[in-house]
């Protein structure tokens, strides 16, 4: 038997991940990572290799990771494919029965959504194309030529160049909206459109099973009397209340069909041209009645728009009391993760978190200490045994060295695989405050005198020359752990991209687009 998923199961699912995302018992995270991608392929940033889909990547993601920015309830919209109203294009228009037997004409869609039925016009007012000059001598409609800039609850012409098209707004994208989430191909949806005031003029002026367009598909020969327009012809079917105005030209066939009652209550419907005093012909004209989507236009955007694409904002910045996202070294990879854990094991909530290690240093030198982005650094822990890190950054002004620990530093490859003799051997050992017997406390920088971990210092602020400087993360005896426990969380959406260098003025707008 064959079967399908219809568009509708998009929708639903693009509804519920808005409400898991929006929900306050979980956390979604937008997260920053990988310095060193030209480790893992030399042509990365020309042609950033595609995400891999395994477990064993996923740990690589969790190793590389940076930061990672809260993803709250007005950072997330239902979006649509950005179209934007142009002079001289013809436009599908709505039509509630394409498939691939009936596609549109202009377009060649095989059902709605596909469909180029909706535009953006130049102040961000959104509407939808009910007729685009289609006829039967034009079947494939017309070039639109008036752009569309009203805001009238009824559909009408946009403007006097007979272009023959009607249209139907919508809403207004808000600047804040436009902002955040409009991006190259997409554009969005308002928020909350069954409850919000905004949008009620719209909405409440929907009728379900209205009837605003009747197209003709045969013009007819004979029809009734030439050059004479028929009024209240009805519209029967399921509902009831409609009723078209047909004219017929001086050729005796039909020219135009206007709805002058839009009715209620359809899902099917034909004009009764007997009822409506039409005499028999010698062909009689056929006539294809739109039917409104489910409420009626305006009822219910996100079905009539098919908005089951999603997209998720962020924006990186540097915060002088929260310094996560570090600057000076390079970010390649952005994401999306759901419900990642602190180290205790419950859900991360904070606005911002750190995914690095970080150690306090001290010595004669260390406000004018190098640490060379993504070399190695190592400390003796124990007799025979050294941990290693690769630096992420370092700040001569508070001595705080940001590093990250990953298996291409013990015994590993990138990809994971094992290599023979490594230098420092195959298990990843800690930074530590407390080195055992034929350890040490000393870090040697990249250039200057040998540093050592500040043991003395514990707490997430620093105070220099009576100004106080947020570290970012909280240390213990000099030495920090990553804010977010590594491998707790899903890791849902993974994008590799050509690396930035971030700086201290920079700011990064992140706009993840999840198609459903």
């Amino acid at each position: 038997m064959s079967a399908i998923i219809t568009d509708q199961i998009r929708l639903l699912n693009a509804k519920k991940f808005v409400a898991e995302v929006t929900s306050s018992s979980n956390s979604y995270y937008s997260f920053v990572g990988l310095p060193n991608p030209t480790n893992y392929d030399t042509n990365w940033n020309s042609a950033p290799p595609a995400p891999v889909d395994n477990f064993s990547q996923e740990n690589d993601y969790w190793d590389t990771m940076v930061a990672l920015k809260k993803i709250n309830s007005e950072d997330i919209r239902q979006v649509i494919p950005k179209r934007i109203w142009t002079s001289g294009t013809t436009y599908d228009m709505y039509r509630h029965d394409y498939s691939f037997s009936n596609s549109a004409a202009v377009s060649g869609a095989t059902n709605l959504y596909s469909a180029a039925y909706y535009v953006m016009n130049s102040d961000y007012r959104v509407y939808i194309c009910l007729r685009n000059g289609i006829t039967p001598d034009t079947p494939l409609g017309k070039p639109s030529l008036d752009e569309p800039i009203f805001t009238d609850l009824e559909p009408r012409s946009a403007g006097a160049s007979g272009d023959g098209y009607i249209w139907k707004y919508l809403y207004t994208i808000k600047p804040s909206e436009i902002i955040k989430f409009e991006s190259t191909d997409f554009m969005p949806v308002p928020v909350n459109w069954s409850e919000s005031t905004e949008n009620a003029p719209v909405r409440d002026n929907a009728v379900d099973g209205s009837i605003k367009i009747v197209t003709i598909t045969n013009r007819g020969i004979g029809v009734g009397t030439a050059n004479q327009t028929y009024t209240r012809v009805p519209i029967s079917g399921d509902g009831s209340g409609a009723e078209c105005s047909i004219t017929i030209g001086g050729d005796s066939k039909v020219s135009n069909v206007i709805v002058s009652s839009q009715g209620s209550g359809y899902t099917y419907a034909s004009i009764d041209l007997n009822a409506g005093g039409i005499p028999s012909s010698s062909t009689t004209p056929t006539f294809n009645p739109i039917m409104t989507p489910q409420g009626g236009h305006g009822s219910d955007i996100y079905r009539e728009l098919g908005a089951y694409n999603i997209l998720l904002y962020s924006r990186v910045e540097n915060d002088n009391e929260n310094p996560d996202f570090i600057v000076g070294n390079q970010i390649a990879r952005v994401g999306v993760v759901e419900n990642p854990k602190v180290t205790t094991g419950s859900i991360l909530t904070v606005d911002k978190a750190s995914a690095l290690n970080a150690i306090r240093l001290t010595g004669i030198g260390y406000s004018t200490a190098l640490f060379t982005t993504d070399s190695y650094f190592i400390q003796t822990i124990s007799t025979g045994s050294t941990a290693v890190g690769r630096v992420i950054s370092y700040n001569q002004l508070t001595g705080v060295l940001k590093y990250w620990q990953d298996r291409s530093l013990v015994g590993f490859t990138t990809a994971g695989i094992g290599i023979t003799n490594p230098t420092y051997g195959y298990q990843q050992k800690e930074f530590t405050a407390s080195p055992d017997t034929g350890g040490s406390l000393t870090i040697i920088p990249s250039s200057g005198s040998n540093l050592a971990i500040d043991t003395s210092f514990t707490g997430i602020s620093t105070v220099i020359n009576n100004r106080t400087y947020y570290l970012g993360q909280s240390f213990t005896n000099g030495v920090s752990g990553p804010e977010v426990k590594k491998h707790a969380g899903n890791i849902i959406y993974v994008d590799n991209r050509p690396a930035i260098t971030r700086s201290v003025n920079q700011k990064e707008d992140i706009k993840i687009i999840l198609q459903f």
